[in-house]
């Protein structure tokens, strides 16, 4: 088990660049950043590094004490929790607009903690702007640091210092677990962020009937039957008509972009509204990008039989599968689970799926087998195309994530898609390939691998 990362965690109220700052430290860009007050809501953890000394930041919602925005306590509860496993807090502040009352309040309540707070003056962007940051001093929390987390201007200095107040890590840190990442995927406000909680059983992330609350993609990790996962809760997918503004443009990208990093996508769909245009776009989404796909009904504990009709919640479960079948019958591969959030119900089933879904996902099979297979499959329907046989030498697996196989025939071109949905298939029938995509390539055979 890898030894826990000491954490430096960065508070302040909002819009004074904490994830500027923090995209700064970590080299990327994983924090959205817009000119808006209260982009960042969750907290967002990632691992960075400095002078070989590695370490986890945690950039947070920005705090205000008297907003009576509905997810405002949520916020400072979330930056609650990031204080209380923090080695060295960062308390960030604006240098062009000097010290507020809002500053002065969060200074008092981070005044009794035993952490080391570090006043950090941001969008001191030139040495004529660090006069502004003097005062800073009036908040009494001792030393004031002078950055600019837009140009890099006295970060480094800033983490030398960081780097003298961190504990060294408990012995050397192995090497990181083969762990399963799970994008969590669906449509805004169907019970994604409230899935994660559920799992976790902790509030890890900021949970609300307000579509969009979700805006970075936040990792969280789950430890289940000695597999370990990785969650990647994302925004909500809304189809590109529906987009506004470069906010949600970045909630989007940042969704895609989680799912090209997954093994697998936990597709979470209302199950009280059942399957919509956008469950049926965001579902194609992962197919395309070639994932294990699970779909996970949530809300399932409010779905009622429609018109007072007497079915049992299991025909109900039967009736809703085969809409999915019908509607888009290129995910019949895909596993799926039913479960409510809220009532913390179906939980296991879901990740029991996934983990299935990941097995096949990395599944193997012999080229001996595949042979046999696919010359049975050919010998019990022989396919004929404008009177030429097509003749199949030789199948070999290529790779696996998803698994693919490459077929050396005769003639490529006459293998007609039915003809190999219909090799997919019984490839399919004899092995256990639940939960993923299954692709098949052909070569002509003339170029055959070195193996035959």
């Amino acid at each position: 088990m890898a030894t826990k990362l000491p954490t430096v965690v960065i508070v302040g109220r909002p819009n004074v660049g904490k994830s500027t700052f923090f995209n700064r430290v970590v080299r990327r860009r994983m924090a959205v950043v817009e000119d808006t007050p209260g982009i960042t809501r969750d907290r967002l953890y990632a691992e960075t590094e400095w002078r070989g000394r590695r370490f986890q930041i945690v950039d947070t919602g920005g705090i205000l004490f008297s907003d009576e925005d509905p997810l405002a306590e949520q916020i400072r509860i979330q930056a609650n929790v990031a204080l209380e496993e923090a080695d060295v807090v960062l308390f960030l502040v604006d240098a062009t607009a000097g010290v507020t009352g809002d500053d002065f309040d969060l200074a008092n309540r981070l005044r009794p903690i035993k952490t080391p707070v570090l006043v950090v003056v941001n969008k001191a962007d030139s040495p004529n702007r660090d006069s502004y940051a003097n005062e800073f001093y009036s908040i009494g929390l001792g030393e004031i640091y002078p950055v600019s987390g837009l140009h890099g201007r006295g970060v480094a200095d800033l983490l030398d210092v960081i780097y003298d107040i961190l504990p060294t890590e408990a012995g050397p840190t192995e090497e990181k677990e083969d762990e399963i990442r799970v994008a969590i995927i669906g449509r805004p406000n169907v019970g994604k962020s409230s899935l994660v909680n559920a799992f976790t059983g902790e509030q890890r992330m900021i949970v609300s009937n307000i579509a969009g609350t979700t805006r970075d993609a936040i990792d969280t990790e789950l430890t289940y039957k000695d597999e370990k996962f990785r969650l990647i809760d994302t925004a909500g997918i809304r189809r590109r008509g529906k987009i506004q503004g470069s906010v949600e443009y970045y909630m989007v990208d940042r969704a895609q972009r989680a799912l090209e990093r997954a093994d697998c996508a936990l597709v979470v769909i209302d199950g009280s509204e059942g399957l919509t245009d956008g469950d049926k776009r965001i579902m194609k989404l992962a197919h395309d990008a070639g994932k294990a796909v699970v779909f996970a009904v949530n809300k399932w504990d409010t779905k009622e039989p429609p018109d007072g009709q007497p079915r049992t919640k299991s025909t109900l479960k039967q009736d809703f599968l085969k809409i999915i079948s019908n509607e888009i019958p290129e995910l019949s591969y895909a596993s799926a689970a039913f479960t409510s959030a809220t009532e913390s119900a179906g939980l296991e089933p879901v990740l029991e799926e996934v983990l299935r879904a990941q097995e096949a996902y990395s599944f193997r099979i012999s080229t001996g087998q595949l042979n046999r297979l696919i010359q049975e499959a050919v010998f019990s329907r022989p396919y004929t195309s404008k009177g030429k046989h097509l003749k199949i030498y030789y199948a070999t697996q290529v790779s696996t994530r998803p698994p693919t196989f490459t077929l050396f025939c005769n003639d490529p071109e006459l293998l007609h898609f039915s003809y190999q949905r219909y090799l997919l298939n019984k490839i399919r029938e004899a092995y256990p390939l639940q939960g993923t995509p299954v692709r098949i390539q052909t070569k002509s055979s003339h170029k055959k691998p070195d193996e035959k």
